[in-house]
């Protein structure tokens, strides 16, 4: 067993830095600003939240609009940087992406800018680094290597039926969580999100549904 000795300076760094991380999982608020991959999100607690998306989820979200993510904090000696995700699926996929050497959290957006989740495992199960290479900041080796370390990972994802998250009771569960965290009761944000037609929708869209049914 080890013993390390830190200063009380480096001590509540750290400490700092691991509760942001466990923290900061999950927001729910109104843009405040966007540009073309990122918003600014101001929660009901008067608190803004600049969080980096990928191009295509901003393009689909407005100033003013309601919303929740699921959100990733990379911690750094000079940044700390939030990343967003509609789902916890994306997420997740998105840490995963992480776990390759040379892939870090920009690069993992571009890859998850270019399509689908299932896209972007089959690109991987079928070890086509050209695809992958066609990412804004990803080579040829880093491509190779990608499907070296997750090829194994993806075949175990898809055998044990673990992502392809459809638009059904999950997603309906991430819009009643999301109405809970802005106040509304339990039952009434069930009865709400039961009302969306969740076919083909993101979270972000059947929240908005869900909102504009209290509304009435």
């Amino acid at each position: 067993m080890r013993f390390y000795l830190f200063d009380s300076l480096d001590l509540c760094s750290l400490l700092h830095r691991f509760i942001i991380e466990i923290m900061i999982s999950y927001l729910t608020g109104t843009i405040y600003a966007k540009d073309h991959s990122a918003i600014t999100l101001l929660t009901s607690g008067g608190v803004g939240y600049d969080i980096t998306l990928t191009g295509v989820h901003a393009s689909e979200l407005s100033t003013g609009q309601k919303i929740a993510l699921h959100t990733h904090m990379k911690v750094s000696e000079n940044a700390m940087d939030l990343y967003g995700f509609r789902t916890k699926e994306e997420k997740s996929f998105f840490s995963l992406l992480l776990s390759v050497s040379g892939v870090g959290p920009k690069s993992a957006m571009n890859i998850l800018a270019i399509g689908s989740i299932h896209d972007i495992e089959d690109a991987i199960l079928r070890a086509d680094a050209k695809y992958l290479s066609a990412v804004q900041g990803i080579g040829k080796k880093t491509a190779e290597r990608m499907v070296v370390e997750l090829k194994s990972k993806m075949q175990k994802r898809s055998s044990s039926g673990e992502v392809r998250q459809t638009a059904g009771g999950n997603i309906l569960e991430e819009v009643i969580d999301g109405l809970v965290s802005m106040g509304y009761s339990k039952e009434d944000a069930r009865a709400a999100a039961l009302t969306c037609d969740a076919d083909g929708k993101s979270t972000e869209q059947l929240l908005r549904d869900a909102l504009q049914t209290l509304s009435k």
